[in-house]
Order: structure tokens, then C-alpha cells, then sequence
């Protein structure tokens, strides 16, 4: 079997579970490499205190890469070869025609044009003048913004395929997630969970609804809850939902999360309307920045504590708990 490099993906989920504190021997079975593979990359890529992060760690194997290669870059090497190609971009020949002529000359390849291409851009950029199109350097590799964004989209499980047990609430472990947002200006904002059975609200204060304090919230929450009452949650298609990805990886893959349609807030009824319960203490033109995690608990007590029509007048923390059971 050929040997395949650390990719950057796996750099990303590498960084995820070693800041989940997961074992070494569980990180090489998820990432399918030999647990002395990712000890060598902990080692060769951490930062200088000794920590793993997936971004210090591409620019590291990146860097590395590119002093490997500098034997081959041929136009840095070969000064000769170098002049002649400036010469005729000054004569206004594009550099796909300066590497068909130097091939037509001695029946080989000698330089690829796109290698020109990139020894214009990198190291004579002042040579951009003498090219036909005075455009950007290169279209992204990867695509426009749209793409990327479709791309992203693509990575999110929609709530058409959420098991009908989710839609029918014959269980509960299934959950709808959201923020709650001050007014304009303010950028804290108020994470809430509601478990959709018995409506049992869970609610945390972020300082900025930011994805990874979202990501970070979420996890460290429902850790505490036993794996059997946190197997789903659907959310909406906020920014600062994001990270779902990461969020999955951290709660070890027992919680399955799901996206609501865009602009479709009906389809997670139960977090929205707890929300408007929640803003009954915390109205929308309430800054929400003088909000402490203790002033949040108090309400959310509160909340579950209130007895429900749909619950036959049991409370969210009763049915939460098995404590009542509903008929």
C-alpha cells in the first residue's frame, strides 16, 4: 500500500481532537493512520509551546515543502534560460508562446508556461505590464465565493433527514439551537438549547456569537448530559453554527447535528418559541452585555420550572428528568 501524506483536512480534525484531550490510539483509528504517524506530526508541526494547531501547523509543512522543491524551480536556477524569457516578454510574447517556441526549438519540453506564470507573479512582478490581460493573478484554486459557500452547504445534514422519531417526539434527547441577540451594537448574545419532547431549556452567555466560542459552549454543556439524552440537534444557518463539524468530533460523533432550510424558522417551533419565553426577562432592546451567567440560570429555572398546556400542565424538568411520564 502507497504512503499518503497527512492531509490538510485531517491537519484541521488532528487539532480538534487533541484539544478534546482524546487518546492518541483513538486519533490514528479516526484519521486511519498509524498511531507513530501522529506522533511524528504532533512533534515535526507543534508551535513553541509545544501545543498542536492545525493553522502553524500547514504553514510549517508548507514551508518545508517549498525549500524541498527550490532544486527544481528551473527559472531560478537557470539564468540563461531566465534572461531569454524576459526578453521576449518584453517583446510582448505571452509565456504559453515562450514555452511553445523553446519546445518547437529543441523538441522537448524545456519550461512549462504556467511555471512563467508564476515566476512573474512571484519573483518580477514589475513584468506584468508586458502580459495581454492586466486581470487579477489567478482565479482561486478552489473556486469563487459562491462555490465555496455551496460547498459549505453541502456539508450540512438537512432536517429532511432527520429520523421521523425526531419529527414524532417519542423520545427524548433530540434538541433546537440558537442565539439570542441583543440590540443593534450589542455583540453579546445568549446560546439556548431546547430539548424538543419535554421543551427543557439549556442556555449559555457568549460574549460574541462567534463560531468557535459556539463550538466551545456547546461541547463543554453537553458533556454533561449522559449520551442518551443528546442525540440530535438541529439549528439554523447562523455563522456562528459554523464549526458544526468540529462540534461533532468534540462530542465524539453521539450527537448527529442538523440544519433547518434557510429563512425556515417554523421548522425548529420549539427553540423559538422557548426564545420568546427567554426574552420575557430579557427583552429585545436589553442590552444583553450586562447579562452574567448567574442572572441567565435564575430565568431558565424559571422556565423549566413553568408548567406547560402541551405537557398537560407537567413541567419541562419533570418530564425532563422521568420524573412524570406523559399520558
Amino acid at each position: 500500500m502507497s504512503y499518503r501524506h497527512i492531509t490538510s483536512e485531517q491537519r484541521t480534525v488532528l487539532a480538534a481532537l487533541l484539544r478534546a484531550k482524546t487518546k492518541q490510539k483513538k486519533i490514528a483509528a479516526e484519521l486511519k493512520k498509524h498511531r507513530i504517524t501522529i506522533w511524528r506530526e504532533r512533534n515535526r508541526n507543534a508551535s513553541k509551546d509545544l501545543r498542536y494547531r492545525a493553522t502553524h501547523a500547514k504553514q510549517k509543512t508548507a514551508k518545508r515543502r517549498y525549500l524541498a522543491n527550490q532544486r527544481f524551480r528551473r527559472l531560478e536556477r537557470g539564468p540563461k534560460l531566465q534572461g531569454y524569457i524576459i526578453r521576449k516578454l518584453k517583446r510582448y510574447w505571452s509565456p504559453e508562446e515562450i514555452a511553445g517556441r523553446l519546445h518547437k526549438e529543441y523538441g522537448r519540453t524545456v519550461v512549462h508556461h504556467q511555471t512563467i506564470y508564476t515566476f512573474i507573479y512571484e519573483e518580477q512582478p514589475q513584468l506584468t505590464r508586458y502580459l495581454r490581460c492586466q486581470k487579477g493573478k489567478f482565479r482561486r484554486r478552489r473556486g469563487t465565493h459562491k462555490r465555496a459557500k455551496a460547498r459549505e452547504e453541502a456539508k450540512k445534514r438537512r432536517i429532511d433527514t432527520r429520523p421521523l422519531t425526531v419529527e414524532r417526539r417519542t423520545r427524548i434527547g433530540d434538541w433546537e439551537g440558537d442565539t439570542v441577540v441583543g440590540p443593534r451594537g450589542d455583540k453579546s448574545a445568549l446560546l439556548t438549547h431546547v430539548e424538543r419532547k419535554s421543551g427543557f431549556l439549556l442556555a449559555d452567555k457568549l460574549v460574541r456569537a462567534l463560531a468557535a466560542l459556539t463550538r466551545t459552549a456547546t461541547v463543554r454543556r453537553f458533556k454533561k448530559l449522559p449520551r442518551r439524552l443528546r442525540l440530535t440537534c438541529t439549528y439554523d444557518n447562523g455563522s456562528e453554527f459554523a464549526e458544526h463539524e468540529r462540534t461533532e468530533i468534540a462530542l465524539k460523533h453521539q450527537t448527529i447535528i442538523y440544519f433547518a432550510h434557510p429563512y425556515h424558522s417554523w421548522e425548529r417551533g420549539t427553540n423559538e418559541n422557548t426564545n420568546g419565553l427567554l426574552r420575557q426577562f430579557f427583552p429585545k432592546k436589553k442590552s444583553l452585555a450586562t447579562v452574567t451567567q448567574e442572572h441567565l440560570d435564575r430565568a431558565v429555572r424559571l422556565i423549566n420550572s413553568r408548567p406547560r398546556k402541551r405537557l398537560h400542565y407537567l413541567t419541562p424538568s419533570e418530564v425532563f428528568r422521568g420524573r412524570c411520564t406523559l399520558d
